[in-house]
């Protein structure tokens, strides 16, 4: 008997009339009066890669038997966790890590979050690894300076079990266990099928995208562009603005709505980020924009579920990301040879599937904030 960690996909049904071109035909049936569709772009692929190239593997290929899982229980080891951040989804996935954790005997000494501080991040490391941990789950803030930050957990022999960001330079295999991620493409996809069929498969949307230089968030962006003007070439991106700080949305959403009146759906890279966008509308009184994004969150959700402008939310499917973080941990600890980099399929959620799609991303049934 093998344990085996599934991870669980769920895909909004599109209508086959929107999967392609959207037949446009003119009254008069003249060679003058007809429209001719716009042909589809090629269709993308799912593949991405992670930060130092690493092809990905699914979740489920992550699987220990019943004799590893023996050796691991009877070996007595501590994990801890040493976090970029407090958030939804750091609570969400330490919770699926704790619990996989558990199921393998596996105690937690410790969990940390550094405010987005590698100062901080690396003062917290000292005192994790003063208590003597076989495991550490972690994302590195600054992966330029967590190189050196992480080295002393390196020489002191932790299994690093990476979430989406490892220091640089450091290797599946070497330096670390495995990074443990989100299956990109799919996020872009979800976000154009939802995007899509919302607006009726046609008209002019904006795109509001991460303008970093960062491997995660560029190729899921990507990944919606590229999707969208493959399934619904009567699409048109209109306006392209990228930021930094998602505390500047709002503003760009304001001058994205104002120069394109015409606009019927944004996409915004996250959640945050969308807030400063939902902002903007209410107060432009522009109920009739839909908006999609990444990271299931209450406030959003909570418009969803009242049919404001939010129509659709891809979410991580944070605890099967959780536990899959735990299961590379416990290869470390088997000096079991790990994929480089695994994939955890997201969850396309909407106002139909948000019980489901809470369960998925958290574990529980969403706040009365949501549902009321």
């Amino acid at each position: 008997m093998k344990q085996t960690l599934r991870g669980r996909t769920w895909r909004l049904a599109i209508a086959a009339t929107l999967a392609g071109s959207v037949a446009l035909t003119a009254c008069g049936g003249g060679a003058d009066d007809a429209v001719a569709d716009k042909a589809p772009a090629e269709m993308p692929s799912l593949q991405f890669t992670g930060p130092n190239g690493e092809t990905p593997e699914s979740l489920d290929q992550l699987q220990l038997t019943d004799e590893e899982i023996a050796q691991v229980r009877a070996g007595q080891y501590k994990a801890a966790f040493v976090w970029h951040e407090s958030s939804a989804l750091v609570t969400a996935t330490e919770k699926g890590a704790r619990e996989q954790f558990e199921e393998l005997g596996i105690d937690v000494v410790a969990s940390t979050e550094a405010g987005f501080d590698p100062a901080r991040q690396a003062d917290n490391l000292q005192s994790v690894l003063a208590l003597d941990p076989d495991i550490i789950v972690t994302i590195a803030v600054d992966p330029t300076s967590a190189a050196a930050a992480f080295q002393p957990a390196v020489d002191q022999g932790v299994k690093l079990a990476v979430m989406t960001t490892p220091p640089a330079g450091y290797e599946s295999g070497d330096q670390i266990v495995s990074i443990v991620t989100g299956a990109l493409t799919e996020y872009g996809k979800a976000n154009a099928e939802m995007l899509g069929e919302a607006i009726g498969g046609e008209g002019e949307v904006g795109y509001l995208y991460h303008d970093a230089d960062f491997w995660f968030t560029n190729q899921r962006d990507q990944a919606f562009k590229d999707w969208t003007a493959h399934l619904y070439p009567d699409i048109d991106i209109v306006a392209e603005e990228g930021f930094s700080d998602p505390a500047r949305t709002e503003d760009i959403a304001n001058a994205m709505i104002t120069r394109n009146p015409e606009i019927k759906g944004i996409y915004v890279a996250w959640a945050t980020a969308a807030e400063g966008v939902l902002a903007a509308l209410r107060q432009a009184g522009r109920t009739d924009v839909k908006v999609v994004t990444n990271d299931l969150e209450a406030n959003l959700a909570a418009d969803m579920m009242r049919d404001g402008n939010v129509i659709g939310i891809v979410s991580n499917s944070s605890v099967d990301l959780g536990r899959g973080l735990a299961i590379v941990g416990a290869y470390g600890v088997l000096d079991k040879q790990a994929p480089q980099l695994v994939a955890n399929p997201p969850f396309a959620v909407t106002k139909d599937n948000i019980v489901e799609g809470w369960e998925s991303d958290y574990g529980t049934e969403p706040p009365a904030g949501v549902l009321d």
